[in-house]
């Protein structure tokens, strides 16, 4: 479904992501993982795009810091130009980290707004699908964003990224600043998207401890450089995995 070949970002002499090559098949959960700053962000703005418009902002501003190199495929075409408008239309779509919302808004009206660009009718079957998904977001649905928990943002951000109707959704740092119980639901809120809707995703994280158990495949990165891969569950007992992630 999404290949990335020889993946290069650096921003001046940076590099963020360096020679960096992963495949996700359609059904998938993939995990990324690594430590703070291992350039996991970096991926998933040039997998949707936004790196692009990123780089347009820069040299408007009369510099040009960010290089970008190396090959993305979708559904078997080449999208390595592509911009993240077209991404986002071909089925690509992110939740950003920390939960992007707009808190003055109700629950349903965020995912209204999120679903602008559809019909009335998919937008009605997406509000009830995310109620489905996440039925803390359906006992809240008149309450403004703003006070809910930061686990239920998180999960209100991922129902907004759903209205869209992604074949991969891509999610980053859904976990950071949520307490352990948090993650936990938010975990099973991830497996229920898969369950329910047979979306795609690719999850990029460092709190690897609740999600590798359900990772169908993991790619490990440090420094913008790949150093594990394999299959969640055979991580969990990899005596680094447990060093660096887990604390034993």
């Amino acid at each position: 479904m999404l290949t990335v070949k020889d993946l290069i970002v650096f921003y001046e002499n940076a590099i963020a992501v360096n020679d960096l090559s992963m495949e996700v098949r359609e059904g998938q959960i993939v995990g990324v993982i690594g430590s703070n700053s291992a350039g996991k962000t970096t991926l998933m703005n040039t997998l949707s795009g936004l790196i692009w418009d990123m780089l347009i902002k820069e040299k408007r501003r009369g510099g040009e810091r960010i290089t970008v190199m190396g090959e993305v495929s979708f559904m078997g075409e080449d999208i390595s130009k592509l911009p993240a408008y077209r991404r986002a239309q071909a089925g690509i779509v992110l939740c950003r980290e920390r939960h992007p919302i707009f808190p003055d808004s109700t629950v349903v009206e965020n995912l209204k707004i999120a679903g602008y660009l559809r019909t009335w009718a998919d937008v009605k079957k997406g509000v009830e699908l995310s109620f489905d998904l996440f039925p803390n977001l359906k006992r809240h649905s008149k309450r403004k964003a703003g006070f809910l928990s930061g686990g239920e943002q998180q999960m209100l951000a991922i129902g907004m990224a759903m209205m869209v109707g992604p074949k991969l959704l891509l999610l980053d740092e859904p976990l950071l600043g949520l307490s352990p119980a948090m993650q936990n639901q938010v975990v099973g809120a991830i497996k229920d998207v898969r369950r329910h809707t047979g979306v795609t995703l690719v999850i990029a994280e460092q709190f690897a401890r609740p999600l590798l158990p359900w990772l169908d495949f993991t790619y490990v990165i440090e420094n913008g450089m790949l150093t594990l891969t394999g299959p969640g569950p055979e991580l969990m007992d990899n005596p680094e995995i447990k060093s660096a992630y887990f604390g034993v």
